[in-house]
């Protein structure tokens, strides 16, 4: 890839282009779209407190769909700049020669292994002992060995202790998870990775009556409805993981309930997909997990490497593993 694309690889315009669209779909589906920051203030009830449609509002019901922001560690400052979130690494607009990754999940990978094609050293830094937690193990093994081949290196069993901002770059100070002496690591960039939390401040929700849990989830029953009545949320600010896929799932059907018809989300459907090169899905439990619970089942394994449209495009490395149940043929 020459320099030109590289330095260009975020084009803000076409971000632009996207928000034109989305906002021409929502006009022709009869969406008015109002622009600022909202607060909840009970039942029917927002009010815009700052932008451009600035006031209060009224309304039957209301949805709760604000997503989540990315969290950080003690003594990382995210200034979106040096130490970005997933937002920051998307609109950097130079090459960095380094980037250090904190966290092997599903961003980290993702956005490690584009800033690695594009031509940056990525260094990925990871508390746990392996890659992608909450994935199967056979997966997460295979697509380390296939990163480490794409060029990036990994730290495991690593904590960070800090992460200092310069006009320069940034200076990290890692040590091994278990205790031992700590290590400094000099990058241009490092990306934070380690998760995401609700994004529900701001939104007067304690106020209005409206029910968070322990980690500030909020809380609502099977119609996606919350302790406030014709309140409703879902995605990212309600239990379960914070996938897309899910996200859009939860709104069908609370949608769908709020009109007086039948609604219903099977989680267990839901696929979980990292956007690497080459992607990963998963649908349902991991092998993990069905040994955990004592499930009885089999499993089945195919080879890309025994796939021949696969092998004609250099695209071998993967694999597809199925698991089901020999009687009830579940899967």
């Amino acid at each position: 890839m020459d320099e030109i694309a590289r330095e260009k690889s975020v084009d803000p315009a076409s971000v632009e282009i996207w928000f034109a669209d989305e906002a021409r779909i929502g006009q022709k589906n009869k969406i008015t779209r109002l622009h600022g920051e909202a607060r909840i203030d009970g039942t029917g009830a927002v009010t815009i407190t700052k932008g451009a449609d600035k006031g209060s509002y009224s309304c039957t019901r209301i949805l709760i769909a604000t997503g989540s922001h990315a969290s950080s560690l003690p003594g990382v400052e995210i200034d979106e700049k040096r130490i970005v979130s997933s937002t920051g690494a998307l609109a950097l607009t130079k090459l960095p020669k380094k980037l250090v990754v904190i966290g092997a999940g599903y961003i980290g990978l993702e956005l490690g292994t584009v800033w690695a094609r594009l031509g940056a050293e990525v260094e990925v830094i990871e508390f746990l002992p392996r890659i992608l937690p909450g994935m199967d193990d056979e997966i997460a093994k295979k697509f380390l060995a296939i990163a480490k081949r794409q060029g990036l290196s990994f730290r495991l069993k690593t904590a960070v202790k800090s992460a200092k901002a310069s006009k320069t770059g940034v200076t990290l100070s890692v040590a091994p998870a278990n205790g031992g002496d700590a290590e400094t690591i000099e990058a241009d960039v490092a990306l934070v990775s380690i998760g995401r939390h609700p994004a529900v401040d701001g939104l007067g929700l304690e106020q209005a009556g409206v029910a968070l849990d322990e980690r500030g989830r909020i809380k609502v029953d099977a119609r996606f409805e919350t302790s406030l009545e014709d309140v409703f949320a879902i995605g990212d600010v309600i239990n379960g993981p914070m996938l897309a896929h899910k996200a859009e799932e939860d709104a069908v059907a609370a949608v769908e309930m709020m009109a007086g018809q039948p609604g219903h989300v099977d989680y267990a459907l839901v696929p979980g997909i990292v956007y690497t090169a080459p992607e990963i899905a998963t649908l349902g439990q991991s092998e993990e997990a069905l040994k955990a619970a004592n499930t009885d089942y089999k499993k089945g394994v195919f080879p890309f490497a025994a796939n021949s449209r696969a092998r004609a495009q250099g695209h071998s490395d993967g694999f597809v593993s199925e698991f089901f149940n020999f009687f009830t043929k579940k899967r």
